[in-house]
């Protein structure tokens, strides 16, 4: 029960804000039509709903669940495995996040289906899933984390001299919205857990983090090569 009315209070910090601005704006600017000031209380109180189940799924579910494969896949002394299991967890995560099916419909509708929200989920899934690899290779191997950010922002600042100025803005929100809500719990609940299970001391353990970091920067480099392709 504490754990809805955590929720809950959640749900209304993240959604109460939002509506209340942009009923004040309403109201002190653009004075919209009353049927679209309607739709819009109706679609926040759906999100709100969905956004409460959701984080109800998470907290009881994902969570949970990423924590304890990451604890248990290192039981199995199997690098590859691990490995593997990250990348397949990643690219399903990111399939299903809300978030990029959002970008990438606008980007198909603005392209006029140049660029087919199918084919940009799927690189982006692809970018993520392998960076989510890497990431894992940081942590069973203890790569500092400095050297593969470097490296990788190094690889992407050199690609964008040579992407179309179409597709640089599309890689650099690639990458922010594959760190939403459907992807971020079960990733860093994964590394998380992997890293708690083969460092035995808190300090340790903490090299779970900057997973998310690394990771994000996959869809990037993966949506600049494709740009690359299509020039």
């Amino acid at each position: 029960m504490e754990n809805v009315r955590e929720t809950f209070k959640e749900v209304a910090a993240a959604i109460l804000p939002v509506t209340i601005v942009v009923l004040i704006i309403q109201i002190a600017l653009i004075r919209l039509p009353l049927e679209n000031i309607l739709q819009f209380l109706i679609g926040a109180l759906f999100v709100s709903i969905g956004f409460f189940l959701f984080l109800l799924g998470v907290n009881a579910g994902l969570l949970p669940v990423g924590e304890l494969i990451g604890r248990t896949l290192p039981k199995t002394k199997k690098p590859l495995l691990i490995i593997l299991t990250g990348f397949f967890l990643g690219f399903a995560a990111t399939v299903a996040e809300p978030d990029l099916r959002v970008l990438a419909n606008q980007i198909d509708q603005v392209s006029d289906g140049a660029i087919s929200s199918g084919v940009l989920v799927l690189t982006v899934s692809f970018g993520l899933a392998i960076f989510v690899a890497l990431a894992l290779i940081r942590i069973l191997f203890t790569i500092p984390i400095h050297a593969m950010m470097i490296g990788s922002y190094a690889l992407v600042f050199s690609l964008s001299l040579f992407v179309p100025d179409t597709f640089l803005p599309i890689a650099f929100d690639a990458g922010g919205v594959t760190t939403g809500p459907m992807a971020v719990p079960f990733v860093l609940a994964l590394g998380i857990g992997i890293a708690s299970s083969l460092r035995k001391n808190s300090t340790k353990s903490g090299e779970g983090f900057g997973l998310i970091g690394l990771a994000s920067v996959g869809p990037i480099l993966a949506i600049m090569i494709l740009g690359v392709l299509y020039r």
